[in-house]
């Protein structure tokens, strides 16, 4: 692949809204016209599947390498045991190893429809971190890695100083993760070349004090880019609605709901959306996000469908087209739907019962835990769910109970 083409790769990022920051962005400019680079981005198991928030970085990973460079996938078998603390409020949950070795063999096939694997140039690679952090010895570690790091800057990271400003505990072994990360960025330079590493806005910090590190241990080049925090047009996190999240494992949420979700994206979202998860050239995007009024629905279907068939493949994804499209041809039309003015978020518990769905919440709760409760056609599978102002689609959310059984929600 020419040079022009391995460029590309940071153009076409920015134009499909991928970047949020790079680090000395003329210097890695020049560094892909030098020949394939090599970069990673690293997933830690805390779940058997990722979710619609890792999207944007999966498909930074596959920009790479169809703009001629090499993605590195690294999965965290070694950082899970400590859990990053990047702008949470509390620790996550320790896992033990046998959890680690099942969520990573889950995670692990949600990459094959998005990355070619093998032993070229720009073919993908799959490591864990565990190969090597498991084999650290604690003195040397400490000597050779931790004199490179300040206190006073790790505790400047917003990562870290959220946590202390709200006076919330930050364990030692959390504050360790930074280390840790840091260190991955050097031993896969120096295995790999790696020269790269990605992440969401929230791993700024982390992956400055990586490439640092590995310029100061290596000698090498080493460069840094984030991905933006991807909302609504209501201010929701991306991925996170009443039905909970939104995973790329079939298993876990079937290809007609995947389809489901994206089409009840907020009309503003539709143009971002399409830039971000579909591979459309970009003026049919802008065509389709400036759609306004009953025709945005149309672009909402195409981006429905393309994105799941980026997950699912193209077969899948029409399949679930056609079945929506059967569905609300044969069901009532939302204008005929009752409606239910509510104080939003509100539970879907509490939403099932004044709506006498449910006659107690304990029978709205079983009613969930049956699987006979959707919101926008999606099922609810969490009795703590609620209905947000990101669930709204053109002013209301479709809260159904059995086949028979809808009404419409609107904010009060």
């Amino acid at each position: 692949m020419s040079d022009a083409a391995r460029r590309d790769f940071l153009s076409i990022a920015e134009e499909r809204g991928y970047i949020h920051q790079v680090t000395d962005k003329e210097a890695f400019a020049a560094r892909l016209s030098a020949g394939p680079v090599a970069g990673y981005i690293g997933f830690d198991c805390t779940a058997d599947s990722l979710h619609v928030g890792s999207l944007v970085q999966i498909m930074m990973l596959r920009l790479l390498q169809k703009t001629g460079n090499k993605p590195v996938v690294l999965m965290g078998g070694g950082t899970t045991r400590i859990g990053d603390p990047s702008f949470r409020d509390d620790a996550r949950p320790l896992l033990d190893d046998a959890q680690i070795e099942r969520n990573k063999a889950g995670i692990k096939k949600v990459f094959e429809p998005f990355l070619t694997f093998g032993e070229g140039e720009t073919d993908a690679v799959m490591l864990d971190n565990a190969a090597w952090l498991d084999e650290l010895k604690y003195i040397p570690f400490l000597r050779d890695v931790g004199r490179h790091f300040s206190v006073n800057r790790m505790l400047s990271m917003d990562s870290v100083k959220i946590r202390l400003d709200r006076e919330q505990n930050l364990s030692f072994l959390e504050f360790n993760y930074m280390l840790l990360q840091s260190y991955d960025f050097l031993e896969l330079n120096r295995r790999m070349g790696v020269c790269l590493q990605m992440g969401g806005s929230d791993q700024w910090g982390n992956i400055i004090m990586g490439a640092d590190l590995t310029r100061r241990m290596a000698g090498k080049e080493a460069f840094g880019m984030t991905t933006p925090l991807i909302t609504t047009a209501s201010g929701a996190k991306m991925g996170k609605t009443a039905s909970g999240a939104k995973w790329l494992s079939a298993e876990k949420f079937s290809p007609y709901d995947y389809w489901q979700f994206w089409r009840n994206t907020e009309d503003a979202d539709v143009g971002r959306f399409l830039g971000l998860f579909t591979e459309m050239p970009m003026s049919e995007v802008r065509r389709l996000g400036s759609l306004q009024g009953a025709e945005i629905n149309e672009a909402k279907k195409v981006l429905a469908t393309e994105a799941t068939a980026m997950l699912h493949g193209r077969a899948v994804a029409e399949e679930s087209a056609e079945t929506a499209r059967r569905a609300f041809e044969q069901g009532e039309a939302a204008e005929s739907l009752p409606s239910l003015v509510v104080a939003l978020p509100a539970g879907v518990v509490e939403v099932l019962v004044e709506a006498k769905f449910a006659g107690s919440k304990g029978e709205a709760r079983r009613l969930i835990q049956q699987g006979g409760v959707r919101v926008n056609d999606v099922a609810v599978s969490d009795v703590a769910a609620q209905v947000g102002p990101g669930d709204l689609v053109d002013g209301a959310a479709k809260v159904s109970a059995g086949k028979k059984r809808h009404l419409l929600v609107r904010a009060a």
